[in-house]
């Protein structure tokens, strides 16, 4: 109500005001009605003494045979305030005398007449009729006999004037009172004001966090010096409170935000309440856009389910959930991570749980060391296992080598045979070189020196040459007869086959296009080497193979393959300070398809020197 006053002091006024004019309109309503009883009672006994007088004088008139002082005893009585009118009938009810006017103007009414009839021997009788008119009216006698009857009107305004009178006096009182208990109220109530104003302003400043206006002064030594002084000893402790409270929430806020790990809080609808900024780096959406909403709408769906099941549980079963173990797909192609989460319930209070936080762990490294370490184990028992079975075949290759010798030598045989046997000799002493580098770790078996390519790439073809007709695979050469390269043979030719043979694994009646040709490094163009493309037009990777495809024991041909192939050339290339590029695209309806793999070996015979010298040092180690 905007009329109504806000201030506790004109309230006061207010209130008091209209109990004032309450209290004063029931004294007045009480007096008036007290009064108008006692005016009407005063009005009847005056009526019936009146019209005793006027009958009195009457009969004492007709006793002294004198009836013409009957008229001016009359008129004496109308003149009175309170008479309206006086009169004497007789017997039957004729007017014979009357205050004011004519007799026969002033008949009796049908009502008078009948009140003869009730009239009591020497009693006066008084009655209303009419429009709240009141008369009296007293039997005249003569002896024993009645001569007349005396009537004696009220005048009505006049006991109404009365009334009034008492009502003035009553509501001028009444305004009198008012005004002087509002004047009394004004005064006292700044004792009450004034404290209150101190006091507002003091909250209002609390509100604010304005500290400036404390303590509060103490005008009054009363109640209210006692509220102010007690509000100052509050105020006191809870700027002691709340500076022990802002130290803990910056605390609890610089944990939050730097620590480590994913912190995420719920509310019971699972609706995201809090969350740090390393949660928001592994979901990927900004920091801000996380307040409100969901786990569907900033987590994938799958994950987002497996996670709001646990919030659920916990808000159900009030019960931790730990080690909950989430994977998922990253952007990068092959990029997988693994969260370990724990939801646990926040209770403000014993009763209910409120909110529930969730601690948010990225395992992803811990789990790629777990599998690299697997991977390890994997490798170092393929490598005691390789190493056995070098050992068991070097002896074997060696009576293979002797017996080609004296093939050669003591065999007459013809330009293609001695061909086969050349290049049965030059694989035996690949297969040699193979089984020693596996017995002594790496241990290079021959000293760099310059090889040819066009020799080494003949020499690889020319091994599958025969699976590559059965596959029906054409094959493309482009390289210098006279390009050659400072390297270990041995591995740049292992490295070579490994490509061929996966290339004829994706082929088939397709083509394989091996070329060779001077370059330069791409990262470093003032290094000066030889490129090596090989290019087949077979089913190609997708991305995903494409990003794991030099992994150990990663392969995509099943059973038949041991997903170390690409890995050791990739080992090899690294170890001679060579690059190698891969483009691929797989096959899609009505595409095309195909791999290119490209090898950049620097021809640097000081940097080739300095790796089989790390390699020999490493082999000591």
């Amino acid at each position: 109500m905007r009329w109504w006053p806000r201030t506790v002091r004109w309230q006061l006024i207010v209130w008091l005001m209209l109990l004032e004019v309450l209290s004063v309109g029931l004294f007045a309503t009480l007096l008036v009605n007290i009064e108008r009883r006692e005016i009407r009672q005063r009005a009847l006994e005056r009526l019936a003494h009146q019209a005793n007088s006027v009958a009195l004088q009457a009969e004492e008139a007709y006793r002294q045979q004198h009836p013409e002082m009957v008229l001016p005893s009359v008129r004496m009585m109308g003149e009175a305030p309170s008479v309206a009118q006086a009169k004497i009938t007789d017997a039957a009810g004729n007017v014979l005398f009357v205050s004011g006017g004519e007799a026969s103007a002033s008949p009796l009414e049908p009502a008078e007449k009948a009140q003869i009839a009730l009239i009591h021997d020497h009693e006066p009788r008084v009655f209303s009729f009419g429009n709240n008119r009141r008369e009296g009216v007293k039997a005249i006698y003569d002896g024993a006999n009645v001569r007349g009857y005396a009537w004696v009107e009220t005048d009505h305004s006049w006991d109404t004037e009365q009334v009034k009178t008492v009502f003035r006096s009553s509501f001028s009182f009444g305004l009198i009172w008012i005004g002087a208990s509002g004047l009394l109220v004004l005064l006292m109530s700044r004792s009450i004001s004034r404290p209150l104003s101190v006091l507002q302003g003091g909250t209002r400043a609390l509100m604010e966090g304005t500290s400036a206006k404390f303590p509060l002064p103490v005008t009054v030594e009363n109640e209210f010096g006692d509220l102010i002084q007690a509000f100052n000893r509050m105020v006191a402790v809870l700027e002691e409170q709340r500076s022990g409270l802002n130290d803990t929430l910056s605390l609890l806020d610089s944990m939050l935000a730097n620590a480590p790990i994913g912190l995420v809080f719920f509310d019971r609808q699972c609706r995201i309440v809090r969350v740090n900024q390393v949660f928001a780096e592994m979901t990927g959406v900004a920091l801000s856009r996380h307040l409100g909403r969901t786990l569907p709408e900033v987590l994938p769906e799958r994950i987002a389910t497996r996670l709001e099941e646990a919030v659920r549980h916990v808000i159900e079963a009030e019960q931790p959930v730990h080690d909950l173990e989430l994977d998922g797909k990253g952007s990068e192609p092959g990029a997988m991570w693994t969260w370990l989460v724990t939801t646990y319930p926040v209770r403000p209070t014993p009763e209910k749980v409120r909110w529930v936080g969730a601690i948010v762990m990225d395992v992803s490294e811990r789990k790629r060391s777990e599998d690299a370490l697997r991977r390890t184990e994997k490798l170092a028992a393929t490598g005691r296992l390789a190493a056995s079975i070098a050992h068991e075949i070097n002896n074997p290759l060696e009576a293979i080598t002797n017996l080609l010798y004296l093939l050669r030598r003591f065999c007459q045989l013809d330009s293609v045979a001695l061909n086969y046997v050349t290049i049965a000799e030059r694989e035996v002493r690949r297969m040699s070189e193979i089984t020693q580098q596996t017995l002594r770790f790496y241990r290079q078996s021959t000293l760099p020196a310059r090889a040819s390519m066009e020799e080494l790439l003949d020499a690889v073809l020319a091994m599958y040459s025969a699976r590559m007709g059965t596959l029906g695979i054409a094959v493309e050469r482009d390289y210098d007869p006279s390009l050659d390269v400072f390297c270990f043979a041995g591995e740049i030719r292992q490295v070579i086959s490994n490509l061929v043979s996966n290339a004829m694994d994706a082929t088939a009646g397709g083509r394989l296009m091996v070329r060779a040709h001077r370059s330069r490094d791409w990262v470093h163009p003032q290094r000066e080497g030889v490129r090596i493309t090989i290019a087949d037009t077979g089913s190609g990777m997708t991305r995903e193979v494409q990003g794991r495809l030099f992994e150990a024991f990663f392969t995509t041909k099943g059973a038949t393959g041991t997903g170390l192939g690409l890995w050791v050339s990739h080992e090899i290339i690294l170890k001679h300070h060579g690059i190698i590029h891969l483009r691929s695209r797989a096959a899609t309806a009505g595409g095309s398809s195909g791999t290119v793999f490209q090898i950049f070996f620097p021809d640097n015979e000081e940097l080739t020197s300095r790796v089989l010298a790390e390699v020999q040092v490493a082999s000591k180690e």
